[in-house]
């Protein structure tokens, strides 16, 4: 059944409830870029590869690989609400022996799809992903999250003149573009635009939009799935701790956990929303 705006704003409130909780639980993790990410996961797991337990090996399943891996925490959360996982596992983050590491760990919890974190390489899986779909004939897309800061690694660029060379039309990237990392803002540390410019420049089709807007990103997952013989950028404009005015726009939340009581704020005011 096909969910409505409100029901994924309603989820995505959810989502960054379960985020807060258990980066204060675990007294560290990185809170800025997984609330960044909440409207893009929620939109791409409960519209586009509608993960269950029952698919979720399958050779013709949909795949999402978080290349910016340190914004796992939303990831978690969209697996606990679909019911992959148990919303007291989630308490376990970051915790020795844990399934649910700092970063996405594919031979300790295979629902991740990739092992992330070493940034730059999550795209070049997702794309082997793309390519592999494109050999054998499947009809599997491919949805690859990366980051602004990321995308200053000359891996990503590999990626992105090798899968357009190989026209992979079931390859669609969205880059969380909160621009901000850990050492400042990405525009100070290596500029990165003209991005949409540079992205069009290696064959790829390309779509800029507000990342916090579910009307903006369905179409936008809805344009991608049209395009052929070329793989689509997704450009997702967002703002680094959304949904918490003390986090919003800050880079020193970035990898710094909430404590207590900030969590019961930052609760508080994305409840009230």
């Amino acid at each position: 059944m096909p969910y409505t705006i409100d029901q994924l704003k309603d989820v995505a409130r959810k989502l960054r409830i379960e985020c807060i909780k258990m980066l204060t639980k675990a007294g560290s993790g990185h809170p800025g870029g997984s609330l960044s990410l909440i409207e893009i996961v929620t939109s791409v797991f409960l519209t586009r590869i509608h993960r269950t337990k029952e698919n979720a090996f399958s050779s013709d399943r949909h795949r999402f690989v978080l290349s910016k891996g340190h914004g796992v925490p939303a990831v978690y959360a969209i697996l606990a609400h679909i019911g992959i996982i148990s919303n007291d596992d989630l308490y376990s983050f970051r915790e020795l022996d844990s399934l649910l590491q700092g970063h996405p760990d594919y031979y300790r919890f295979p629902y991740v799809e990739a092992s992330t974190g070493s940034l730059g390489q999550g795209l070049s899986i997702a794309q082997g992903m793309a390519l592999a779909g494109k050999i054998d004939a499947k009809n599997y897309r491919i949805y690859c999250v990366v980051g602004d800061g990321e995308m200053q690694e000359g891996q990503i660029w590999e990626s992105l003149m090798s899968a357009a060379k190989f026209k992979l039309d079931n390859l669609c990237v969205i880059l969380d573009y909160n621009k901000g990392q850990i050492d400042g803002n990405v525009c100070d540390v290596m500029n990165i635009e003209p991005l949409a410019d540079k992205i069009k420049a290696f064959n790829w089709h390309v779509i800029n939009i507000d990342g916090h807007n579910f009307n903006e990103i369905l179409k936008a997952l809805d344009e991608a799935e049209t395009i052929k013989n070329k793989p689509t950028f997704i450009i997702a404009n967002t703002i680094k701790g959304k949904g918490v005015s003390f986090m919003e726009g800050k880079n020193e939340w970035h990898g710094v956990a909430p404590n207590q009581e900030q969590c019961e704020l930052a609760i508080k005011e994305i409840s009230a929303k």
